[in-house]
């Protein structure tokens, strides 16, 4: 038997050798979005190739984990306005059934740009893009046939979506065919338009409460955004 003497002075050698134990849970892990993002990521690479960027996606599914109790409509959508226009930058994802729904080409905002969106304001009369998460809202028949209005959740960046009447709609310039006559889409006064034959079929998807991430290299947003910083 050991003696109470010696007990102690044991107990604290060992005490010097072995780690402590870290007394965490996933969900208080620092890491837990990134790590669901890339299994989420990873699942979906399994069905498709047809995948946003791997950084890109991690930002927004940053957002879709802080927001998505306050959706009616898990699927998310995913913008790159860092890709030129004759390339497909819109992704329709429903993260709860792995599947990619929809990928398109999309317009950006006359005043953003050419080819590749590079400004971005929140301000009427602006024409250009607005960046960041936004809640789709009702349906309604317009000007330019069926469309999604929008409100932008994140101020000062795009909470003007309302008053700039910025939606999703369909437009022959946003088609491909008027990018391969023209070396870019056509763009719009703001809005993400979308290829006529396939904005209805969009707008189903993600009408009335599920989330739009859209991105753009624009520092000023991703430094302030409390939405994609960790």
């Amino acid at each position: 038997m050991i003696s109470s003497n010696l007990l102690i002075p044991i107990l604290w050698v060992f005490s010097l050798i072995l780690p402590p134990v870290e007394n965490t849970t996933i969900n208080e892990s620092p890491n837990n979005n990134s790590s669901l993002s890339f299994s989420l990521y990873e699942q979906l690479s399994v069905k498709t190739d047809v995948l946003p960027n791997k950084d890109v996606f991690a930002l927004a599914m940053q957002g879709w984990e802080k927001l998505n109790t306050e959706l009616k409509s898990k699927v998310i959508t995913i913008i790159d306005f860092s890709l030129p226009s004759t390339e497909k930058r819109l992704w329709i994802i429903d993260p709860e059934r792995k599947l990619v729904l929809l990928h398109s080409v999309v317009s950006h905002g006359r005043n953003s740009g050419n080819l590749i969106a590079s400004k971005f304001s929140n301000k009427p009369e602006s024409y250009q893009s607005s960046l960041g998460f936004y809640k789709t809202a009702e349906t309604y028949h317009g000007k330019h046939g069926y469309s999604l209005r929008l409100d932008g959740l994140e101020k000062g960046f795009n909470d003007q979506a309302r008053n700039r009447a910025i939606v999703i709609h369909g437009a022959d310039y946003a088609r491909e065919e008027f990018a391969k006559s023209s070396g870019r889409l056509g763009r719009s006064l703001g809005c993400p338009a979308l290829p006529t034959e396939l904005s209805s079929k969009a707008i189903d998807f993600i009408k009335e409460g599920s989330l739009l991430f859209i991105y753009g290299q624009d520092e000023s947003y991703l430094q302030s955004s409390n939405l994609i910083r960790s």
